[in-house]
């Protein structure tokens, strides 16, 4: 007996590849849902276009010298480029070793690879260094001392990441400048609550005296000569009086 399989919406399905690929996510309404698939649609258009850009460039190289695409393809197969320039271009080797000014023009291009050479294992190994530094020390005490879940610190991973894929390509989603905007403005937001917190203690105890002050407590003031109440004691509290003695 065939099996009964159900048939999943391709919004399900949809679903589940945006779930797979940002875990870090729930996509439980259309906005989130829809807001990802443009997110995603333009990151695909612009690193397409990129592509397309890369490849004119290229085609239009290979259309003004087509020896180069010769050149090139040999380099594909394995073959020695020197011996496929000299195949291809026809260079007298001799000649050009002969020429002061060509081979002036060699050491300086050799040079510029050897520093190119040179300055990218230089950052590959100032990669890993900071890599190893940022998963070994920073996260790992970051994580201690405000006190965050694993859970917590792969979503602050999973953001970097998202926001380093970007910047190589270019993009600045409306996702990202939210997140950086709240970051930025976290700040002012925590002191904004925590004067307006102050506020709403001092007015409570305000309140408080007022109430107080109406109320009495049925005993005569004898600050006064004779029992008489003194003109310190009947002198009403203004609220700004009453907001002194709050604080």
């Amino acid at each position: 007996m065939a099996e009964n399989n159900p048939v999943r919406s391709r919004r399900d399905q949809h679903l589940e590849r945006l779930r797979t690929k940002y875990p870090e996510k729930k996509f439980e309404d259309d906005e989130e849902i829809f807001g990802q698939i443009s997110d995603d649609y333009d990151a695909f258009e612009a690193e397409n276009g990129a592509m397309k850009e890369r490849e004119k460039s290229l085609s239009n190289m290979f259309r003004e010298n087509p020896q180069a695409a010769f050149i090139l393809n040999d380099m594909r197969e394995g073959k020695d480029p020197v011996t496929s320039l000299v195949r291809r271009l026809g260079i007298q080797v001799k000649d050009v070793m002969d020429d002061p000014a060509m081979q002036d023009k060699i050491e300086a291009a050799n040079k510029e690879y050897l520093d190119r050479l040179a300055k990218s294992k230089q950052l590959d190994e100032e990669y890993e260094r900071n890599m190893d530094t940022t998963l070994n020390k920073t996260l790992p005490e970051y994580q201690q001392q405000n006190g965050l879940s694993d859970e917590q610190i792969d979503a602050i991973g999973a953001a970097w990441v998202q926001i380093i894929r970007e910047g190589i390509m270019g993009i600045l989603s409306p996702e990202t400048i939210t997140l950086i905007a709240n970051a930025l403005n976290h700040d002012a937001d925590v002191a904004n609550a925590q004067e307006e917190g102050e506020v709403a203690g001092r007015n409570a105890k305000i309140v408080e005296k007022m109430r107080n002050s109406k109320k009495g407590d049925g005993i005569t003031n004898l600050n006064g000569r004779n029992g008489t109440p003194s003109q310190k004691a009947n002198k009403k509290q203004s609220v700004f009086d009453l907001a002194r003695e709050a604080d």
